[in-house]
């Protein structure tokens, strides 16, 4: 197996290929890019300055942070939101990481941070982190088309490869390890079989894969793909249009 070149963190890209030999073009960080005035600039900064901050006003008003607090005694309120809730707040901190890259946004920071802190006291000894399922330990993995728990996983991974990427922190990077370390004790050849039903952490494993250098991350893209096209080439593409999309 080839070693991964030590690419420095601040050297990544939103995607890392720098040690595949088919790679052509080379990925550069969000931070070796500036927008001119124009169609983008002016979007990319209402993100930075409006957007994030009011969607993490909504990820509290609708009960996504309390869904984590609640697991570490922190919050009495009731679950609230869809089984795929988590997600929404794994996906803000992706977006403010890659944000952070290029503005100095100190309140942002503070909430990126202290959203780390409430994820990782959510998660359990074994692992597994999913703030519907937790508390519901004989439902886990039994529902893999609907339950959106390796879809969360997924956006979990991805989550912690750009926050490592753009800080060079690697606490979310560790839970994201564990929790990844635990998909693979339970799925795999001659373990559990199956494949999410909503495709998605493929591709964020091979990312994980690429930031650690755990080979297993990237066997266990494989497993998830194969079970879900089957060993033969895929010539048509079916079903629905934003799952399909995940999966190419």
């Amino acid at each position: 197996m080839a070693v991964l070149q030590k690419v420095p963190w601040q050297e990544r890209g939103v995607v890392s290929t720098t040690n595949s030999p088919f790679y052509r073009l080379k990925p550069v960080p969000i931070r070796a890019v500036r927008m001119q005035e124009g169609f983008w600039k002016p979007r990319i900064d209402k993100n930075a300055t409006v957007t994030l901050k009011s969607q993490m006003q909504k990820l509290r008003a609708t009960g996504v942070l309390d869904n984590f607090l609640r697991l570490c005694g922190k919050s009495e309120a009731e679950f609230r939101g869809r089984r795929s809730s988590d997600s929404d707040l794994y996906r803000w901190i992706e977006a403010a990481s890659w944000t952070l890259q290029i503005y100095k946004l100190p309140e942002i920071e503070k909430m990126l941070n202290e959203a780390i802190e409430v994820i990782e006291s959510a998660q359990g000894n074994d692992g597994y982190l999913n703030t519907y399922y937790k508390e519901r330990a004989s439902e886990r993995w039994t529902d893999l088309n609907r339950s959106l728990e390796l879809y969360c996983a997924g956006h979990l991974f991805q989550a912690a490869v750009a926050h490592h990427r753009s800080t060079g922190d690697d606490q979310l990077l560790k839970m994201a390890c564990k929790f990844a370390d635990h998909i693979c004790e339970v799925f795999g050849p001659g373990k559990r079989e199956g494949h999410p039903g909503h495709p998605g952490i493929e591709m964020a494993l091979i990312e994980l894969y690429r930031e650690t250098g755990v080979k297993k991350y990237l066997d266990m893209a494989g497993f998830f793909i194969i079970e879900q096209i089957g060993e033969k080439d895929m010539r048509e593409i079916l079903g629905h249009a934003v799952r399909a999309l995940y999966l190419c």
